[in-house]
Formats: structure tokens, sequence, C-alpha cells
């Protein structure tokens, strides 16, 4: 059925699409950037200059599709349906599996180095744990599944919405699909069990004693895979190990030991895309070799790697902040680096505590370099992924949280 009441000069056209087809149509449309409509005028028209039909298409369950056509395509489309002796529910779905074979979806573009990113800051408590994660999660979900993201060229994609706020303001978009490795830096080891996996043994290997030059075995055997169906095989964790707490005094005995870190994450980066560095609450010898891991490398496009600095909308923060960018300048004196910042995330906002969230968070906007690129919301959605120990994105995909943390991740990348 045609209507002429159309925007843009075109006729609306309902008729019937099986769900399994109609949602490969919008994904695939989705990763090439065009809008359905223009797929389906061109699988039309594609479908109806061929010299025979095609096989047929499983049509079972097929229910109301309806789009916008140029007028008069979808009265020569039934007449050529007619002469081939099929119905329009399966010449329709014989035109859009002719356009999807066409035009395949894009392989996802990987950087040429590895990008390297070190989620920092000296103070602990503001949440550098779960921005690593989930930057590493909202990285790795796959390219042929559509996610919500908050899309817009202004500084609102990266707030949190307000409560009741309209949630057409959520753009459909296909995952990134990198390969993402996140490491655990932190004698902590928050982000190990957070992520549901064991710290190492003292006793065993571990990247702290690949560090000092003392690795039993290959890094990559510690290396352990985050098994949730939406990463697929792309997301990977390298555990802490208690001894983590004797890094510095290790170090401090390590010839060049500001790359110590690189000399022992060299054995695996090869396998990934991104390595996110979560970094222990601490200005010390490993705070140094973490910087030094995320410096722009020859032939490194700036904005690549770097450092990611976590922040909380409160004053305390602003202290840290202080201290911690001004180790990274005399790093990037005393060593030349080209170091870059990669931007400041909120995180635990709430407008709702009042004048000293809305005026702190006001101030972080204020510094234009490095700038504000993510601003997380205090939501119980990350406390319970963490309780019951599984990625936020995974437990909760559409929560705010989650959709904060895929517009952060596509602001860096």
């Amino acid at each position: 059925m045609a209507s002429p009441s159309s925007p843009g000069d075109r006729e609306k056209v309902v008729s019937k699409l099986p769900g399994w087809l109609r949602q490969e149509v919008k994904v695939r449309t989705a990763q090439l950037g065009v809008e359905i409509q223009v797929a389906v005028e061109h699988g039309l028209r594609d479908w109806c200059a061929l010299a025979s039909a095609p096989d047929a298409v499983d049509t079972t369950g097929a229910d109301s599709f309806s789009t916008w056509l140029p007028p008069g395509q979808w009265e020569e489309f039934k007449a050529v349906a007619g002469q081939r002796q099929v119905s329009l529910t399966q010449g329709l779905a014989r035109a859009m599996r002719l356009w999807l074979d066409k035009n395949p979806a894009p392989s996802v573009k990987r950087p040429e180095v590895p990008r390297r990113i070190v989620v920092c800051n000296q103070k602990g408590g503001v949440g550098k744990t779960a921005v690593t994660a989930g930057v590493g999660e909202a990285m790795a979900e796959g390219a042929d599944v559509l996610h919500p993201v908050r899309v817009s060229k202004h500084f609102a994609a990266i707030l949190p919405s307000e409560e009741g706020s309209d949630p057409l303001t959520l753009e459909d978009l296909p995952g990134l699909g990198l390969r993402v490795l996140l490491v655990d830096f932190d004698p902590q080891g928050h982000l190990t069990k957070q992520l549901g996996h064991d710290l190492l043994p003292m006793d065993g290997d571990s990247l702290t004693r690949h560090m000092a030059g003392e690795g039993m075995r290959d890094l990559g055997n510690l290396v352990v895979p985050i098994a949730e169906d939406r990463f697929g095989d792309r997301l990977h964790l390298l555990p802490s190990c208690n001894d983590a707490f004797l890094l510095d005094v290790k170090l401090a005995s390590v010839r060049a030991r500001e790359a110590a870190l690189e000399r022992a994450l060299a054995a695996v980066e090869e396998g990934f895309d991104v390595i996110i560095v979560d970094c222990p609450p601490s200005l010390g010898l490993s705070m140094d070799a973490a910087s030094y891991y995320g410096r722009r490398r020859p032939n490194e496009a700036p904005g690549q790697s770097g450092v990611l600095i976590v922040v909380q909308a409160e004053d305390s923060s602003a202290d840290a902040y202080e201290l911690l960018t001004s180790q990274i300048e005399d790093l990037r004196a005393d060593l030349s680096l080209d170091l870059d910042y990669l931007g400041i995330v909120v995180n635990h906002y709430d407008a709702r505590r009042g004048y000293i969230a809305t005026s702190s968070l006001q101030a972080w906007m204020d510094i234009k370099d490095p700038r504000v690129v993510g601003v997380i919301g205090d939501l119980k959605e990350q406390k319970e992924a963490v309780r019951v120990k599984r990625p936020l994105l995974a437990y909760s995909p559409r929560c705010d949280q989650s959709v904060g943390m895929r517009a952060l991740a596509r602001e860096i990348s």
C-alpha cells in the first residue's frame, strides 16, 4: 500500500518483512551510515533490474514494515513482482537480501599501533576502575549489533540525562568491535574482582615480576577472557596480584624503570587494538611507568594514546588533579615525552547534591586543556554490577551509565 503524503517528495509504503531481516537491514544501514529508505529504494531498483528472480527468502512471521520511496517505484515493483509470480512480501524480502549482499558490513578499522589509554588520578575513590572497565566494554561491543548511544556535537551528549528525559535522544549505533585488554595495575585488584576473577597468587607469575625482569613465563599466559556474549572474544583482562604493592621498591633497582611497563606489555600488544591501564592511586614510580607507556610513539597520531584523568565534582579532586598534572608535566619535560591528555572524566556526578556538585562540574568544564570528555552519573546500576561481578554494559546495557560510557568511548576514539 502506498500513500501520497510524504516528506521529501516520497510516498509512504506499507508492506511486510520478517523481523530478523528487518533487524539485519537496520544494523547494516547504521554501519554504513545510510537511511533505511535509501537501502529499500536501491534494493528494489536492483531487484527489478535482475534478469531473473533470486532464491526465495523465508518470510515466516513477517509483520508490518513501512518506509518512504520515490513516487512510482512501488507500483513498478508491484508490476515486476506480479510478472515473476511472487508475493509483495517475498519480493521485498528478496530485494533487501540482494541489497545486503551488495553492501557488506564494513570491517572494523584497527589502529596500526595499539592504542594505550592510562586511566589515572592519585586520589582514591574517584572511580578509575569503573571508567577503565566501562570504556573498555564500550570499545569491545560487537560491530554487528546496535547499542544505545547519546550522540551530539554539543556537550549535552556526554552529560547524564535528567530523570524523565526523552529516551528518543538516544540513537542506536553499531559497537566499535575493538579487541581490548584491560590491565589491572592496582595492587588492590578492584578491576580483577569486579569482573569476577581472582587475583594472581603471590608465589606465581605476575605483571610486577615481568616489570622487574623476574617473569616466569610468557605474560600472555596470564591474560583471561571476559566471558560475556556481547563482547565476543574481544575483551580480556590482565589480572592484578598483591605483589604490586612492592612494585615501586622493585622498580627502584630496575634499569630504565620508566619503560618497565612498556617492556612487559610488549609481549601481548600484538593481539589487541586498545590497552587500557587502571592505575593505582599513587604518584610513585609505577605512575611514572604508566605515564611513559601512554606516550605518543613514532608515527602515532596525537590523541590516540595518553592519559585519561578521572575526577569527581567536589573540591578534593581539584587538589589531586593539580598534583597529578604537575607530575605529568615534569615527565614531559624531563624525558621529552609527547604525552597527550585524552581528557577529564567527571565521575559519580549527581546534580541533586546541589551547589557543590554543579559548581564543581562547571569548574571542570571551564578547563579547556585538557577538556572534559565525559560525565558519568552516580547511579545504582554500577554498584549492582560490582556486587554480582559482571561488566556494567552486560549487566545493564541500556542504563544511563552504560550510555555514558559509550559516549565517552566515542569521544576519545
